[in-house]
């Protein structure tokens, strides 16, 4: 994994991604202007003072002798306003903008030992991000450790103690570019036991790249019930990643041997899987084969002498042609942190989820209200002036310590400030409870909200909701609302739910970056939910 939040100089950053259409009802699926610099040529003797003071200025070519006093007066003038005029600097300032490629954040999700990092590696590696020379010293350092094919994985995995087991345990982060797209690759874990890493991750992404292994035995494993390729797949939905690349890796293992009925078998289980977490498998879904320790059909098409039957494009130009929902840049500012260090300063990092951040911008980080100034903006390892919603980006602030900042905090607009509460309520799509266990008032797991990981507990059971029934248009055939006592598996139910610690959050209808979450006990997720009525502002509950 990359490890970058200790570095000092402003790397890739973090990174959940809206997708405010197919998740919000339906859950059965769920640079500077620079004055040029002083240059010091001097002139020949014969020339005015008022031409040495212009070169001093702008480092022009001398001026001719007999050039006119006064016009060389009126450049001087608009010269020194130059600098200062600031519509003139805000026209460059958006020309950089638009002259910026796209950005996309890209999780790989899958069961352990999909060949996740692998993949990861691959591309770093076809996209020029990775030298010859390291990959050489790859090669030997997993040849040394008998795991000759680990050796792409380290790309990914940077962690001795990821090296050595062959799992990630952190998300790793790194950035590739394609002619129209710049991204940024995010590893998730594949084990079960570091879930919530995952779903961080998850929870940056704007697509997800559902890494299958084809091996025998592989894809069984990960696929049955309790396997992380399910589990991956609902959270990923839930976490808002509208788009899903499918890639059948390993078709080059022995078992396997680019067959094609191996791939017509796992992408017929996989589809209606896939319909049943939410996903629109003729628009949202692409599923396509590879081989990430080959690299094959990854940066160009498949050859085929290596693949007779596959005549589909190639990974990156699924990823270059993959269109997702716009954000709004004029909308209020809200970025959740995901981390925070010192660097002659106070440096938070997360991704941008709506609205704009520029150098000098005052802002207000809440929930402890702490009104701060922007001083730099950084994205990827580039200083910019501002940047839009779906950035990753490094912000440093002034007024403000770095111990007094959690991940989790949000940072947003002093005029419109991002709400701050210990309940609110939710509807709750019921996955899969632990045995024995009811879902009743009392409950208690852990909340994943954005960057928010919290203790909670329901407090109350509203109303459970028929899905059935909701469908129904005729008011005299809708049951009164029941409020239950419990529910069970696949319930989708309304309830309330209290923290201890204050946490920032927005109805799923009006942010739904800050308004989905899912539930976890022991381990396991039981459910997914939305945020859907949250105290009145400046309450932090529910009145009585």
């Amino acid at each position: 994994m990359e490890h970058d939040g200790e570095m000092a100089p402003p790397i890739p950053s973090h990174a959940t991604a809206s997708d405010a259409d197919a998740a919000a009802d339906d859950w059965a699926a769920r640079d500077d202007f620079e004055e040029p610099p002083a240059g010091s040529h001097s002139h020949p003797p014969a020339a005015a003072a008022a031409a040495a003071e212009e070169d001093a200025r702008e480092a022009a070519p001398p001026a001719p002798p007999a050039e006119d006093i006064k016009e060389i007066e009126s450049n001087l003038q608009s010269l020194e306003l130059q600098p200062s005029d600031a519509p003139q600097d805000s026209v460059q300032t958006e020309a950089e903008e638009r002259n910026r490629k796209r950005h996309l954040n890209v999780v790989f999700i899958g069961h352990v030992d999909a060949g996740k990092s692998t993949a990861g590696g691959q591309i770093l590696f076809l996209s020029g991000q990775v030298d010859d020379r390291t990959i050489q010293k790859y090669e030997k350092e997993a040849k040394d450790k008998s795991r000759e094919s680990w050796y792409m994985a380290y790309i990914m995995d940077t962690n001795e103690e990821e090296r050595a087991k062959g799992k990630t345990v952190e998300v790793g982060r790194a950035h590739f570019e394609t002619e129209t797209t710049r991204f940024t690759i995010l590893d998730a874990p594949g084990h079960k036991s570091y879930v919530p890493n995952m779903i961080s991750g998850a929870s940056q992404a704007d697509i997800g790249v559902l890494v299958i292994s084809a091996r025998k035995g592989e894809f069984e494993t990960g696929y049955e019930r309790g396997g992380q390729t399910r589990e991956h797949v609902l959270l990923a939905k839930t976490l808002g990643v509208s788009k899903l690349i499918v890639v059948i890796n390993k078709m080059d293992d022995p078992t396997v041997g680019w067959s094609k009925e191996r791939y017509d078998e796992i992408e017929g289980k996989m589809t209606p899987f896939l319909k049943s977490s939410g996903y629109n498998v003729k628009k949202d879904v692409q599923f396509l084969p590879i081989s990430g320790l080959l690299g094959a059909n990854m940066k160009t098409r498949m050859d085929k002498s290596i693949c007779k039957w596959w005549n589909g494009p190639c990974l990156f130009e699924i990823m270059d042609c993959i269109e997702v929902p716009l954000r709004d840049p004029k909308g209020p500012v809200r970025m959740p942190i995901m981390d925070k260090y010192k660097d002659m300063g106070t440096v938070v990092m997360g991704k941008i989820e709506s609205g704009t951040i520029s150098e000098g911008d005052n802002l207000v980080v809440m929930p402890n209200k702490a009104n701060v100034k922007v001083i730099s903006v950084y994205c990827d390892e580039d200083k910019v002036r501002s940047a839009a919603p779906g950035e990753n980006v490094r912000v440093k602030l002034s007024g403000i310590e770095e111990e007094d900042i959690a991940a989790g905090f949000v940072l947003s607009n002093v005029g419109n400030p991002v709400g701050a509460v210990t309940e609110f309520n939710a509807q709750l799509q019921i996955l899969e409870l632990l045995d024995n266990a009811i879902f009743t008032a009392g409950y208690k797991a852990v909340l994943h909200i954005h960057s928010v990981v919290e203790e909670c507990e329901i407090v109350d059971l509203i109303e459970e909701i028929d899905l059935k029934r909701k469908k129904e248009s005729d008011p005299k055939k809708k049951k009164p609302k029941r409020k239950p006592l419990f529910v069970k598996n696949g319930a989708v139910v309304v309830c309330r739910v209290q923290v201890s610690n204050l946490i920032c959050i927005e109805n799923f209808s009006d942010s739904p970056q800050l308004g989905r979450f899912t539930l976890r006990t022991e381990g396991k997720t039981i459910a997914v939910g939305k945020v859907v009525a949250v105290p009145p502002a400046g309450s932090t509950t529910f009145k009585a």
